[in-house]
């Protein structure tokens, strides 16, 4: 797999876990510590080298996002690509709206409310050496039942369950995926869940049932923005960071 990766953003959805502050704008664009939520997963993308990057967003507030970014010359790209997705119906569905984007090439897939402290360019560089499939990075949590939750044995992962009420494992299934170019294929035969949208989960059982799915282990800190909770915990852990550094 040596051809070009290309990078999407997920920053779709109305944020209801969010309301009041996502009555006004989309949750992707709120503070944490001194930068837009959405500036960390842009910057996880440049930091790999992986510069040719979409915005999958939505809602009302859509149009903030080109004012904010514009086409990317503030962390040095040449052009940043957007999409639409029209509604909430799931990740996956987000996902299917890039393949006119990725035109054949594998695909690193960050969630928009996502902060990590790696430098993921390792976990990059072995999706390259991969003949084909997909690659997830895992991070054990103290809450589980809010993620995919990926379940081990042997050394690889045996089963991802979904926000199970009692998971059978602490490895939370980060939002950051590696994908060759079947995975628009794959999205294609996907059902809506209970919850009436088209799940990511789903896509990652589909490779680890034809074996072609592979993962590392995140060292560093990771967090979700999502809820109040985590949007604090992501905020404190920015600042903190920051101050170590300087």
């Amino acid at each position: 797999m040596k051809t070009k990766i290309k990078g999407i953003v997920l920053a779709g959805g109305l944020g209801s876990r969010l309301f009041p502050l996502t009555k006004v704008t989309n949750k992707h664009l709120l503070p944490v510590y001194k930068k837009p939520m959405i500036y960390y997963p842009i910057q996880t993308l440049i930091q790999a080298r992986v510069e040719d990057i979409l915005l999958v967003t939505g809602g009302n507030a859509a149009g903030d996002f080109l004012r904010l970014l514009g086409n990317g010359k503030e962390f040095g790209l040449k052009h940043i690509n957007y999409t639409y997705q029209e509604g909430e119906g799931g990740i996956a569905e987000a996902l299917g709206l890039a393949e006119h984007f990725a035109k054949g090439h594998p695909v690193i897939v960050i969630l928009g409310d996502n902060i990590i402290q790696d430098d993921i360019t390792p976990y990059v560089r072995r999706f390259q050496k991969q003949k084909s499939g997909a690659r997830l990075l895992l991070k054990k949590v103290p809450d589980p039942e809010r993620f995919g939750v990926a379940e081990l044995k042997g050394g690889k992962v045996s089963r991802i369950v979904e926000k199970p009420k009692r998971p059978k494992s602490d490895w939370a299934v980060a939002g950051i995926y590696m994908y060759d170019s079947h995975v628009f294929e794959i999205i294609k035969t996907l059902k809506p869940s209970g919850r009436g949208e088209l799940e990511i989960t789903d896509v990652n059982n589909r490779y680890l049932e034809r074996g072609e799915l592979e993962y590392d282990c995140l060292k560093g800190y990771w967090t979700d923005a999502g809820t109040f909770e985590s949007l604090y915990r992501a905020s404190r852990i920015v600042a903190l960071g920051s101050r170590r550094k300087s």
